[in-house]
């Protein structure tokens, strides 16, 4: 039996796995999901090629939990296989660290440090690859960065207007869901798509969001920032927000910890809503309420769409991706009708395979 490759891909509430043999990484054995983490709803999702998927409860109170369920499945799956490689996704990389690499007490200690980038998803990040190298440590363990495809944007898409000393010190627009659009550019390429000749928008849709510029294969522009608070209406992240609101909190008496849990935890659909950061939820939902995180969420993605055609000079393609895009026709068709001024615009559906990306990066890392 061939050695395995795992993908562990750790989301602001969710966790995907995949499986596959080390000699072909694109060839998965086995995929997972565990959504709804941190809560008693959490679920896990199992399928393999040529079977029916299956759904489980599954106890997912923190990132460690959901990384032993996974392990649990894999073991169970796929008995008496090797680990020899973990690829992670890493949502941040800071302004160095843009290419895939074997994760060592260095890098940990990289990573640590760019927690204040990205509050709310490097500490899981750091915890489930803590967990994975406990649970397979006779594997090369490797991270690959979300920021890392907007690596080398055009300037006026890469800073703010600041002093450029804190452009120097780190303070610039990373953007983020890199393994996201990397996986879309590899499956337009795989299908024959003429990609490079097309002005593409990525439209990345899930708990968190947001809208990528691609011309020429290359990033231009994300609608994501220094954080990955900036841009759209997310589960519970505000998005674009006016600086001077937060200013206000601060003098009105917010301490700086509330203020960012208001920001990353207790804003977006969930705040709007007063329900949930679940679309699910919301389009399942009678109230005014609901309707109204509806509105706000598919408005802005229209507004952030209709700038990519401002940053590449017009826009060819429209591609939905991520739990939303893929699988909420009703989110997708309010945006499109908002951008029915545009001409000519192909509107494609795409899944989003960033446990893909991450299996070939750590084959070839463990190569």
């Amino acid at each position: 039996m061939s050695a395995l490759l795992l993908a562990f891909n750790v989301g602001s509430s969710s966790l995907k796995f995949q499986a596959a043999p080390a000699d072909a990484p694109t060839e998965a054995l086995l995929s997972g999901t565990i959504d709804r983490v941190g809560t008693e709803d959490a679920r896990l999702r199992l399928a393999s090629p040529g079977e029916a998927e299956v759904t489980s409860p599954c106890a997912a109170p923190d990132q460690a939990a959901t990384l032993h369920a996974a392990a649990d499945a894999i073991s169970q799956q796929l008995p008496g296989r090797a680990v020899i490689g973990a690829g992670h996704r890493v949502v941040h990389g800071g302004p160095h660290l843009d290419t895939p690499c074997v994760i060592d007490a260095a890098l940990v200690a990289q990573l640590e440090a760019l927690i204040p980038l990205a509050p709310l998803h490097l500490p899981p990040s750091l915890k489930g690859i803590a967990a994975a190298q406990s649970l397979f440590p006779g594997a090369r363990h490797v991270a690959c960065f979300d920021t890392g495809f907007h690596a080398g944007k055009p300037f006026a898409h890469d800073s703010f207007a600041l002093p450029r000393a804190q452009y120097d010190a780190g303070l610039r627009r990373y953007g983020f869901h890199g393994l996201s659009c990397q996986s879309i550019m590899r499956s337009l390429q795989a299908e024959g798509y003429p990609a490079e000749d097309r002005r593409i928008a990525i439209a990345h849709l899930g708990n968190g969001c947001s809208v990528t510029a691609v011309r020429d294969g290359r990033s231009l522009s994300n609608s994501m920032g220094f954080s990955t608070l900036d841009g759209l209406v997310m589960g519970t992240r505000c998005g674009r927000i006016d600086p001077g609101v937060l200013l206000h909190l601060l003098r009105d008496g917010m301490s700086p910890a509330d203020l960012e849990r208001l920001l990353y935890h207790d804003s977006g659909l969930r705040g709007i809503s007063g329900l949930s950061n679940d679309m699910r939820d919301l389009l399942a939902s009678d109230t005014q309420a609901a309707r109204d995180a509806i509105e706000i969420f598919t408005t802005r993605i229209a507004e952030e769409v209709a700038r990519t055609a401002a940053v590449m000079g017009g826009l060819d393609t429209l591609i939905f991706c991520g739990g939303i895009g893929e699988n909420a026709p009703d989110i997708r068709t309010a945006v499109t009708n908002a951008l029915a001024f545009l001409p000519d615009l192909e509107v494609l559906v795409r899944e989003t395979r960033e446990e893909e990306e991450i299996l070939c990066a750590t084959a070839d890392l463990v190569a």
